[in-house]
Formats: C-alpha cells, sequence, structure tokens
C-alpha cells in the first residue's frame, strides 16, 4: 500500500542515497509537447539538501529536456526503485530550477557535491534544484531484482579527454534547444557539429 509523506525523513533520504539510478520525467506546457524521462546514475551525484528540497548535478549530455521543461514550467518528477532489499518504488514531485554554470549561485549549489563536482566539473552544466510538493513510496513488486556490476566509467572518459571549448561547441550545437525547439542553454559558438557522444 502507498503511502504519502510530509516530507523527506532521514530514513527515507539515507536509501536514496545508496540507490545506484533515479529516472526524472518532465514535460513542456504544450499539449503535443514530448514528456521526457531521463535515467540518471553516478553515485555521489543527487543530495538530499532538507525534507522538502533536492538537487542533483546536470552533467552534459545528448539532450537538454530537462533544462528546456524546467525554464519554461518548473514541473518535475524524479523515481526511485529498489533493485535489491525491500520492494519500493519512491516518487519525489515538485518544482524545479536549474542553476547554470553561469548563474549566480552556482558555486554555492555545487558546493554540497564535494569529490563528485570536482570530479566532473569541466562538463557540467549546471545544478538541478527541487523545491518538493509531494513524497510518496508504493510497492515495487513488478521491479525486478538485480545486482550492479559496476558503473560505467564511459561518461567520465569521453568528456575529461575534451577541452573547454570543445564542450562549449557540443553545448551550442546539442544543447542550445529541446526537441520541442524550447531554449535549453545559451549557444556560446558556432562551430562545425561534433558527433554524438552517446
Amino acid at each position: 500500500m502507498g503511502k504519502v509523506y510530509d516530507g523527506i525523513d532521514a530514513a527515507m533520504a539515507a536509501w536514496i542515497q545508496k540507490q545506484p539510478v533515479f529516472f526524472v520525467a518532465t514535460a513542456p506546457l504544450a499539449a503535443d509537447g514530448l514528456v521526457n524521462l531521463s535515467p540518471k546514475g553516478t553515485m555521489g551525484t543527487f543530495r538530499v539538501v532538507d525534507a522538502h528540497t533536492f538537487a542533483y548535478l546536470d552533467m552534459t549530455g545528448s539532450g537538454v529536456e530537462t533544462v528546456a521543461h524546467l525554464r519554461e514550467n518548473g514541473r518535475i518528477c524524479v523515481m526511485f526503485c529498489a533493485f535489491e532489499g525491500r520492494p519500493t518504488i519512491v516518487r519525489l514531485h515538485g518544482t524545479g530550477r536549474a542553476v547554470l554554470v553561469d548563474d549566480p549561485g552556482y558555486e554555492a549549489e555545487l558546493a554540497p557535491f564535494g569529490d563528485a563536482a570536482e570530479i566532473r566539473r569541466p562538463y557540467l552544466r549546471g545544478v538541478v534544484r527541487v523545491e518538493v510538493a509531494r513524497v510518496s513510496d508504493s510497492c515495487g513488486y513488478s521491479v525486478p531484482q538485480m545486482d550492479l556490476v559496476a558503473e560505467r566509467e564511459t561518461l567520465d572518459a569521453v568528456w575529461s579527454s575534451r577541452d573547454d571549448e570543445r564542450i562549449a561547441r557540443y553545448h551550442a550545437e546539442r544543447n542550445a534547444v529541446s526537441l520541442d525547439g524550447l531554449p535549453g542553454l545559451a549557444a556560446r559558438t558556432t562551430q562545425p557539429q561534433l558527433p554524438p557522444a552517446c
């Protein structure tokens, strides 16, 4: 039986921090707009700030849907699933904003992530911060039990091998607008297109 909570308590926060993957859902306001659902991994990149706030590192990727949707309307839902232990699903609904690398307050948002942020700083796009309006859980009976073999090192390896100029070009070419044409990252340069990173 699912339950709605007053906020993210200490036990739930500890469970969340141990999960190796979470899923982020956002959507534009347009009725014919594309709903986006993105898996996020990499331990240490998600933080419960307090009972009604969480944040995660927004790393460079092949799309910019979450950032664009948050800029337009702020609606977001993050879901965690237990792949081992007690079958549980936790959903955090709220209103989010993307604090991008050039925005005031970016360094303050980055600070709680410590080493996880420093390792990925060259290719971080920003920090997504969410004010949580609803915290709920439900059974995860249909979620399979799975073992984590290892985290993939590909993302770090790909972006660590590129200099600032190449990353900026990628942002301008691949992350400037969403699939529906909503503003994503501000274009910083106009260079020939690069092959996709993933």
